[in-house]
């Protein structure tokens, strides 16, 4: 018997052994979140269709909505349902667990579940629910009777909203996420990437998203024929079935709604991580760590190197031995190298890469050696242009290879069509990603996933997956007009909402004055029409390093322009190894302030969209009794992104819990505080 049908089988068992079943529940069946404002209601058709609705404070929020699957061989799980008699489960989970890192390491798993399982001619089908106070989540388990396999044509998910109000989203392409937000109300939104975030009418805050996505296409957003009506659709394989499996069943990932009173609710809400499984890693995970670092990469998306060997070459033993140096010297933990390995000369051909075989002006051996000896980690690239045949054929040779020269974190790439028509969302790559994650923890090897599957919490389960992009990033900034001052705004609220992301900040050579003029600077893409530039202010630049969060945060920029500049020093006081937390104010697409804690120091930071804006902050979270000096670095009096957007300021104050800080910011720009306590 297999592990999922196995799984499917205890989650039906479940129903009949539970003491909660042997109540009379066949009439009611609802669940509601701990402090009751949110309530969970799973109906029937006559026709046996299940339909939930969901209210909030006593109000609607989610109208009847459709539930279910179509699949082709005669497998219905759309209608003809029936409850089980006596078969609704409910119970609590109010428990503490731990986080070896991440926003907050020690977190809370409060929410109430109804389990319902039903049945026709054709399928077993249990509906989980879990309502939190700061959301809800569901998921299907199918168990089909005498099938050989399944394939899923359709998901009948439907999100039937009560009330029209403003969403921001980003167009759905199962292919990628790098494009910019729009904001429309929901009720002309025609389809929406998840997360999906939103604001009602009567100021409730919302984002729909999904959970626990391993081996299943992932979930878009497409406006239904009602008005305020969104369905769900999958990404499908080449012949347009969307999910296939063995005949013992399929448990879905999650559906997911975080609510919140606020927009930072949304912030600070555990919801995605609550609805993963716990750590499958075994043992001490002592060598996953959070990180600081710089790379070879940069230099390449502003033309100046290449990521193949030739006159240009970015990932030299020269510049490896000058990178880790620096790093060394500035407090810096790790250095990534990109464009090392050969295969970069093929690139739009064979797609080819050696994970295995440095170019010969690399010596691994001798840099690796360096990087010992001053203590500073390598994070390796292993971008795959999309030949996911060809990396899968070498990943356990390219993880030993790794382990055997003390390299346990990588950056892997997706920047290409995957083959034989696979989209990079559908089931077959998932798979793949959740094939890599798993090969990598055997061999204690962190990953950074760019062109990723978006996060679903599933670094719960796998702490190795640390990071990832899945969103205009900032190699935008180099070869576009870039992402404008409300980006840094908006993510938060959105993708961040999903998981960490390798935003890759920190550029402060924001005009590109120090390479736009070099003789080697060569267009490598077509898009830069010479108005490439950072749209920030310098101090929003800081800032971002604590908003936009990532255990692997990067100071992107070329080291020369970080070599004696007084700013760098917040990232060399900046720890991403944080203990706490959370998002004090903002609005979407506006401003954000966050505060994070590690050890006994804190970081604050906020940022705005391209208007100046002054927001007063209450020194709350600082530690009652102690005092603190506040080192701000902040936006210039004169300072605006447009015009003039490296002036900046560098000012100390004694603090203590309860002050107020006013934070003033420039257009396009923001303020990074580094709190540290006086010692008496």
């Amino acid at each position: 018997m297999s592990r999922l049908r196995s799984l499917i089988l205890l989650l039906l068992l479940a129903i009949f052994v539970s003491p909660a079943a042997t109540q009379s529940l066949r009439e009611r069946r609802q669940v509601a979140s701990p402090d009751g404002t949110i309530q969970l209601s799973l109906n029937m058709t006559d026709a046996g269709e299940p339909r939930y609705s969901v209210t909030v404070d006593g109000k609607p929020f989610i109208l009847p909505s459709e539930l279910g699957f179509d699949a082709r061989g005669g497998l219905n799980l759309r209608d003809g349902f029936h409850f089980f008699s006596d078969g609704t489960v409910f119970f609590s989970m109010d428990n503490d667990w731990t986080c070896p890192w991440g926003v907050n390491k020690q977190m809370h798993q409060h929410g109430n579940v109804m389990m319902v399982c039903m049945q026709n001619s054709t399928a077993q089908l249990c509906l989980e629910f879990q309502v939190f106070n700061d959301g809800f989540g569901f998921r299907y388990s199918v168990l089909a009777n005498h099938a050989d396999s399944i394939q899923v044509t359709d998901e009948l998910t439907r999100f039937r909203f009560a009330r029209d109000g403003d969403a921001w989203a980003i167009t759905p392409d199962y292919n990628t996420y790098e494009f910019l937000y729009h904001k429309q109300l929901l009720s002309q939104m025609p389809y929406a990437a998840t997360p999906m975030t939103f604001r009602t009418a009567d100021g409730l805050y919302g984002s729909i998203h999904e959970a626990a996505l391993v081996d299943f296409p992932e979930m878009m957003l497409y406006a239904d024929d009602d008005s305020l009506c969104f369905r769900a659709e999958l990404a499908e394989w080449p012949d347009g079935v969307k999910a296939r499996f063995n005949g013992d069943g399929f448990i879905s990932p999650w559906r997911t709604c975080q609510i919140a009173r606020d927009a930072v609710g949304l912030i600070n809400s555990s919801l995605i991580l609550n609805l993963n499984e716990p750590s499958k890693l075994p043992g001490d995970c002592g060598w996953i760590r959070p990180m600081k670092y710089i790379g070879v990469w940069w230099g390449m998306h502003l033309g100046i190197q290449t990521w193949a060997m030739d006159d240009r070459h970015g990932a030299t033993t020269e510049n490896a031995l000058r990178y880790i140096d620096f790093a060394a010297d500035n407090n810096i933990d790790a250095v990534l190298f990109e464009g090392w390995n050969e295969g970069w000369e093929n690139w739009g051909g064979s797609q080819r890469f050696d994970y295995t075989r440095p170019y010969a002006d690399f010596d691994v051996e001798r840099i690796c050696r360096h990087a010992r000896e001053r203590g500073v980690a390598i994070i390796s690239h292993h971008e795959t242009g999309g030949n996911i045949y060809n990396y899968e054929r070498q990943l356990d040779t390219a993880y030993q290879w790794l382990a055997d020269h003390g390299i346990h974190c990588v950056k892997t790439g997706y920047a290409g069509g995957f083959p034989d028509g696979h989209s990079h969302h559908g089931q077959f790559a998932v798979r793949h990603y959740q094939r890599v994650v798993e090969t990598a923890a055997r061999y204690h090897v962190m990953l950074d996933v760019h062109e990723p599957i978006k996060p679903t919490g599933l670094c719960r389960t796998w702490p190795n997956l640390m990071t990832g992009e899945g969103a205009r990033g900032m190699e935008w900034n180099a070869w576009s007009d870039g992402n404008p001052p409300e980006h840094h705004e908006i993510l938060p609220f959105t993708r961040l909402l999903a998981g960490p992301m390798d935003y890759t900040p920190g550029t402060f050579d924001i005009l590109f004055t120090q390479s736009r003029d070099l003789p080697q600077r060569r267009k490598w893409n077509d898009q830069d029409k010479g108005t490439s530039r950072v749209n920030t202010t310098l101090a929003k630049q800081l800032a971002n390093w604590v908003i936009l969060y990532s255990p692997l945060q990067m100071a992107s920029d070329l080291i020369e322009n970080y070599a004696g500049h007084p700013a760098f020093q917040f990232f060399r006081d900046f720890d991403p190894d944080c203990d706490w937390s959370s998002a004090l104010a903002g609005e979407i697409g506006e401003y954000v302030v966050v505060v994070r804690r590690a050890g006994e120091r804190y970081f604050l930071a906020a940022s705005t969209n391209e208007d100046a804006r002054t927001v007063s902050v209450p020194l709350l979270f600082l530690k009652e009794g102690e005092a603190y000096v506040a080192t701000i670095y902040a936006d210039a009096p004169d300072a605006d992104w447009k015009s003039n957007p490296t002036a900046y300021t560098i000012t100390q104050q004694r603090v203590v819990r309860g002050d107020v800080l006013t934070i003033r910011m420039a257009p396009g720009g923001g303020q990074a505080v580094l709190f540290e306590l006086i010692k008496k």
